[in-house]
């Protein structure tokens, strides 16, 4: 059964803090093989709270729109949400704003993890500074094993009931549609034509933070969505692929 990519976090890491009540029970996972950074390294990166707690991962589109995940957004209202953005820790500093609506792709499929894809609307502008910043969207997916990037927030060990406070992240290498729907990986049929891999020996966003950025050559290249295990050779883990999905987010960006 696939576990579904969450929340993000580094198996020795320090900042523990108790797992927030807005967090979802199946949103466990860690990051393995990452590091402790701070938000001016990932200044996109914000952190997704329901009813005060973090909850997924996204990314800074524009000063009032938010990139994630649509799974991130199941089963939820606007009126529990918030927006963390330019802190290193998901629980204090940078700036804190209410969520007004947000929409989720028509085509997004709970069950094939299709178009996983979600923007959010702030109730008010983000200004820009060393901790906040946009972040272009990819016109085009990475060549196959090109260096690429995660970060996030997450929990210690999958099932814990404590999250490391400072950001983590970790470094992959791009896997293709193409190659991760190949027989090098055991996923075949199950990557669609909106997905990306990316994998690295003894790393990975394992059940990371679902939402949260992929980034490589500095532009969003995938949003973190699903994965089975955690670093298992075979099993890369996905995301939604932001070049494929980009003209989507451009017009509901525009019209939401």
């Amino acid at each position: 059964m696939f576990k579904f990519v969450i929340l993000l976090s580094v198996v020795a890491c320090a900042f523990g803090a108790a797992l927030p009540e807005g967090l979802l029970p199946q949103l466990d996972g860690r990051i393995v093989g990452g590091t402790a950074t701070s938000i001016s390294s990932f200044p996109w990166q914000i952190s997704l709270q329901r009813n005060g707690g973090h909850s997924c991962g996204g990314s800074v589109y524009n000063n009032r729109i938010i990139v994630t995940a649509a799974h991130c957004l199941q089963s939820v209202s606007a009126s529990v949400l918030q927006v963390r953005a330019g802190s290193t820790y998901w629980n204090s500093g940078g700036v804190v704003s209410k969520v007004t609506s947000f929409r989720n792709h028509g085509g997004y499929n709970a069950n094939t993890m299709v178009n996983d894809i979600a923007i959010i609307k702030l109730s008010s502008s983000l200004s820009y500074s060393g901790n906040i910043k946009a972040i272009d969207l990819a016109t085009s997916a990475p060549a196959n094993g090109a260096a690429a990037s995660v970060s996030g927030w997450g929990t210690q060990s999958s099932g814990s009931s404590s999250i490391p406070a400072q950001l983590q992240y970790v470094n992959v290498n791009i896997v293709s549609q193409s190659v991760c729907a190949s027989g090098s990986y055991s996923y075949g049929s199950q990557i669609k034509s909106t997905m990306i891999c990316a994998r690295a020996t003894g790393k990975d966003a394992c059940q990371g933070d679902s939402g949260g950025p992929l980034v490589s050559g500095g532009r969003l290249v995938g949003v973190v969505s699903w994965g089975v295990g955690c670093a298992l050779a075979n099993y890369p883990g996905v995301y939604a692929d932001v070049a494929v999905l980009r003209s989507w987010v451009v017009d509901n960006a525009n019209s939401i």
